[in-house]
């Protein structure tokens, strides 16, 4: 069996001040929203003992209530912060936003659509449970982005790139399955207004190949369906090179037998399935062929797809992650980083529609601090969504505690200075504010597998609580959201139990910075596995991953006299960047070669910073370890042992991160520690 995560109603304690509400339910006629009424049957039966029927307004304690726009116009008139009534300019937001609102004898949830009910009658319960619904209270929600997106990297055999949480729970053995787990799943993701969902890797190989062929179309279409019927639209990825399979040879997308071939096969799938999101695409990237492969755009090959899906209705998304993955590190003039601007910045503007271009936080690889990628705010003509990683691929995998959430609020407040009446940060670019045509949201590379409890790591499913919210809400704190979650799955503990909950969480992401790769440089991790340190296991490689270490300093110089990457940034971002002593300590190793007697602004030498953090993140994970087992005895025993387990790895492998790096620093420079301390 599976746990249910934030979703455990079992446990909790509901005041009775509540039951009164649950005499009956009034459900709007000639819309899908079963879901609604078997969560809330769920909630009742748990909570009350009480078996919730369905009944008409008048008698029923709780409604969802479907209104006319200009109804919920005027409680968004009334209701509405300043940045709610510019978020609902979009229609696609509209489809999404509901009100909650409490009277001394009705809960109300309202909405314009189908999936704002679903969404407001989950969050309804989650406020009932954490005490927040006060009578006469009302709860405007109008979320921040348009698409708020799970890209899953599961493989047809049941594997999971970069999967750090068991197998996959969509597949086995080339088959896909539906079960109870499944509509658990989708259950979660409505709880969190999750819209969006992408059910296989992007690297399309073998059996998925035939996603979206007769072999496996009639179960895709129940997935389909399934989700939607929890207000999520699924996607499927697809391999653009495809059409080399068939007797056409080729998959140049300006070549009419290839368009054809795409138009043949979108009118195929999307008579079966009419409600899929659409397709979600990598060309180009990593060995995979791609427009590139014949000479053509990326513009060239999105568009092709764009126009096959244009009349359902669809979505193309796009990802970005486009390099030459065959570097020569011997050659100093090329740099991955630079690649996404290089390859997309000049097309700006030519994208169809329904396209939209998934880029990377980062210009490089999801690693613990990077820069934000210059695609954003380069680009002022193109639809664009936000790619992070709650997969914790370069951040410790599910076993080292990493809450990403604190990370990616830096990444949304960034100041792109894109020329704009709006907001001009990447969190007001990627919702539309900064202009309607720029308008995407956020997706997550997933943390979930089947294990018992989703994410390998029980703390790390604040990590897929966290990004969900988010996504929904950029304004909201990570500590309110870390807060939020705690209180949800851990309903039973004392306060100050909590509070030691989410401080551990709180401080995880720094502490596993400190210990890990300092300053930006990245990539000082073991090859191909990406967990544990191997300083300069990617140092003479072909993926363009160096830290160029030598007796003198590290670093890589993409300032204008080194490689030029700071180029790519709107001012003053540019000079920013391009100058070693305006440029972020935090990120200092990522754009400048700089010697390790350099001084940072906390006034240490590079060094003695490399040197003070390594030792600190170590000392942190100790104590790290000692709070959570303050709490055995008070969360249940098999999170304790799970957690606790996670934990022993962790300082053991935040022991290797700091001896290694410490002695290898200093084989190099030769500069002895300040403070004596034991390096080998």
């Amino acid at each position: 069996m599976w746990t249910q995560c934030w979703l455990d109603y079992a446990a909790d304690k509901i005041s009775d001040e509540y039951k009164n509400y649950f005499t009956g339910v009034s459900m709007p006629l000639g819309e899908d929203t079963s879901s609604c009424y078997e969560e809330l049957k769920k909630a009742s039966a748990s909570w009350f003992g009480l078996a919730l029927d369905k009944a008409d307004a008048e008698t029923s304690g709780i409604i969802l209530k479907l209104v006319a726009r200009e109804d919920f116009q005027k409680i968004v008139d009334n209701e509405g912060t300043d940045l709610q009534k510019k978020s609902f300019e979009d229609d696609d937001i509209k489809r999404d936003s509901y009100c909650i609102s409490r009277c001394d004898k009705k809960l109300v949830v309202e909405a314009m659509y189908a999936p704002g009910l679903i969404f407001g009658c989950f969050r309804m319960l989650s406020l009932i449970r954490l005490g927040e619904i006060k009578v006469w209270d009302t709860h405007l929600e109008i979320p921040s982005n348009p698409v708020r997106m799970l890209d899953h990297w599961d493989n047809m055999d049941g594997s999971i790139e970069r999967g750090y949480s068991g197998n996959s729970f969509f597949y086995e053995n080339d088959e896909i399955i539906i079960n109870e787990r499944t509509r658990d799943y989708a259950r979660l993701l409505a709880s969190l207004g999750i819209n969006a969902v992408a059910i296989n890797n992007v690297n399309v190989k073998n059996a998925a190949t035939e996603l979206i062929g007769e072999r496996y179309i009639s179960k895709v279409k129940e997935l389909t369906d399934l989700f939607m019927s929890y207000g999520v639209k699924m996607y499927v990825c697809i391999n653009f090179a495809s059409p080399i399979d068939t007797a056409i040879g080729s998959a140049d997308p300006l070549n009419e037998q290839v368009q054809d071939w795409w138009n043949k096969k979108a009118r195929e799938v999307f008579r079966i399935i009419p409600n899929l999101g659409g397709f979600l695409v990598k060309a180009d990237s990593e060995g995979r062929p791609g427009p590139m492969t014949y000479g053509r755009t990326q513009a060239d090959g999105a568009n092709m797809l764009a126009k096959a899906v244009a009349p359902f209705d669809a979505t193309i998304i796009w990802r970005c992650f486009v390099y030459n993955c065959q570097q020569d590190w011997r050659d100093l003039t090329i740099d991955r980083a630079k690649a996404g601007y290089d390859y997309f910045g000049t097309l700006d503007g030519s994208f169809a529609d329904n396209v939209i271009l998934q880029i990377k936080n980062g210009p490089m690889d999801f690693q613990v601090r990077e820069p934000v990628s210059p695609l954003f705010g380069g680009l002022s003509k193109t639809r664009q969504m936000l790619e992070v990683q709650i997969a914790q691929e370069y951040t410790g995998h599910q076993i080292d505690l990493c809450y990403l959430i604190p990370w990616f609020k830096e990444i949304l407040s960034f100041d792109t200075y894109l020329p704009a009446e709006g907001d001009s940060t990447v969190a007001g670019i990627i919702s539309g504010r900064a202009g309607r045509q720029l308008r995407g949201g956020m997706v997550a590379v997933t943390n979930t597998g089947n294990d018992e409890n989703w994410t390998g790591n029980d703390l790390a499913a604040a990590n897929l609580y966290g990004f969900g919210r988010l996504a929904w809400n950029t304004e909201l704190t990570a500590e309110g959201i870390v807060s939020e979650w705690t209180a949800l799955t851990f309903q039973g503990l004392e306060n100050e139990d909590k509070e030691t909950i989410c401080n551990l969480e709180l401080s995880s992401w720094h502490t596993y910075e400190k210990y890990t790769s300092p300053l930006g440089i990245g990539w000082m991790i073991t090859p191909h596995d990406h967990y544990g340190p191997n300083i300069e296991g990617y140092e003479y490689d072909r993926w363009g991953t160096y830290i160029r270490a030598d007796w003198e300093g590290i670093g890589v110089e993409r300032g204008p006299e080194g490689i030029g990457y700071s180029l790519q940034y709107r001012s003053p971002n540019k000079e920013k960047y391009s100058d070693i002593e305006t440029t972020p300590d935090e990120l200092i190793l990522f754009f400048h070669k700089t010697p390790y007697t350099h001084r940072l602004k906390s006034g240490k030498t590079v060094i003695q910073h490399i040197y003070d953090t390594h030792f600190e993140g170590y000392a942190e994970a100790v104590e790290m370890q000692k709070k959570w087992n303050s709490l055995e005895g008070k969360v249940s025993e098999r999170v304790f042992a799970n957690v606790s387990e996670r934990f022993d790895r962790q300082v053991k492998n935040a022991r290797e991160w700091c001896d290694i790096v410490n002695s290898y620093f200093y084989r190099r420079c030769g500069i002895p520690d300040e403070k004596g301390r034991k390096i080998y």
